[in-house]
């Protein structure tokens, strides 16, 4: 038994057995939600996702998401051959059909579809694009501060593959939890192309310094709403916060560090490579934060 922790981790909750997942128009039981083997996505990687949380029958900056999903799906030139209005309504059929109130979260993802011929071109595939909807009740269950190994894979150039785009081509990103996993941490700690700290393989990064929020200069980052949020939350409450490059051992020498994403919201971190970040305990501004967030969710 390992004691990893994922910034995923939520508690267990046998209603999932017993979900409806979405899959193209229709509402199926989990057994029957299937997909073909020729599906792009399952083939290739070739598609794009968000993921989306529910707080109080409120599924939290959906349209945010929506864009973030087809300016992503712009950007490799998939048609999702729906509108806005419609994946909205998909997601809250969706919540319907599954009675789901509250702490759920859904994953939209959406494929170049199914392929007539196992390879690459994107032209084999020509029967328009798959999308499926899995909605599980989800509360997130992460029992202590995080811990985090630096791993030597990058966040890429934005000509390889921009990590500003939620693609289903994750490899990169699972290499870099696996490595920190064998080094005995919960998650990855990823550098950018110059070496400067950016985010873990799952989730934005973030640094606390003398009363100052620190995260990356977005350059080689996911496109984080949370991240954002907490951005403008500082903004907005007289935080000093900088989007801009730091290091290593700026990052060893915080007195807080935490992460951001859909899921965790706001996660401390209580170890990187070893050294304990402040009292390795949540500290004074991430609980601060985060309850502005909630706040603001309405959660």
């Amino acid at each position: 038994m390992n004691d990893h922790v994922s910034t995923h981790q939520a508690e267990e909750d046998t209603r999932n057995e017993a979900i409806l997942i979405w899959v193209d128009g229709k509402l199926l039981p989990k057994a029957q939600a299937t997909i073909s083997v020729y599906d792009s996505g399952f083939m290739l990687g070739d598609g794009v996702w968000e993921g989306v949380r529910l707080y109080n029958n409120r599924w939290t900056f959906l349209d945010e998401h929506i864009d973030r999903l087809f300016e992503a799906a712009k950007a490799i030139d998939l048609d999702i051959a729906r509108t806005k209005a419609e994946v909205a309504a998909a997601i809250l059929e969706t919540q319907t059909a599954n009675g789901m109130t509250t702490d759920a979260h859904a994953r939209l993802m959406v494929t170049r579809g199914v392929k007539t011929r196992p390879f690459q071109h994107p032209r084999l595939s020509q029967q328009g694009p798959t999308m499926v909807i899995i909605m599980e009740h989800s509360r997130p269950s992460i029992p202590r501060p995080i811990t985090l190994a630096t791993v030597p894979h990058l966040r890429g150039l934005p000509m390889t593959q921009d990590p500003k785009l939620n693609s289903h081509s994750k490899l990169n990103c699972i290499l870099a939890c696996i490595a920190a996993q064998k080094a005995g941490a919960d998650e990855a700690l990823m550098l950018d192309v110059n070496g400067f700290v950016n985010t873990t393989n799952a989730c934005n990064f973030f640094i606390v310094r003398k009363g100052e929020v620190w995260t990356s200069t977005g350059d080689y980052c996911m496109n984080g709403i949370t991240r954002q949020k907490v951005i403008d939350l500082c903004r907005a409450n007289g935080i000093p916060v900088r989007e801009r490059n730091f290091s290593l051992v700026d990052t060893y020498g915080a007195d807080e560090a935490f992460l951001t994403g859909t899921f965790g919201a706001q996660t401390p971190v209580g170890v990187i490579d070893g050294r304990t970040i402040g009292t390795g305990q949540m500290g004074s501004m991430t609980e601060r934060l985060r309850g502005l967030y909630k706040t603001l969710v309405g959660a």
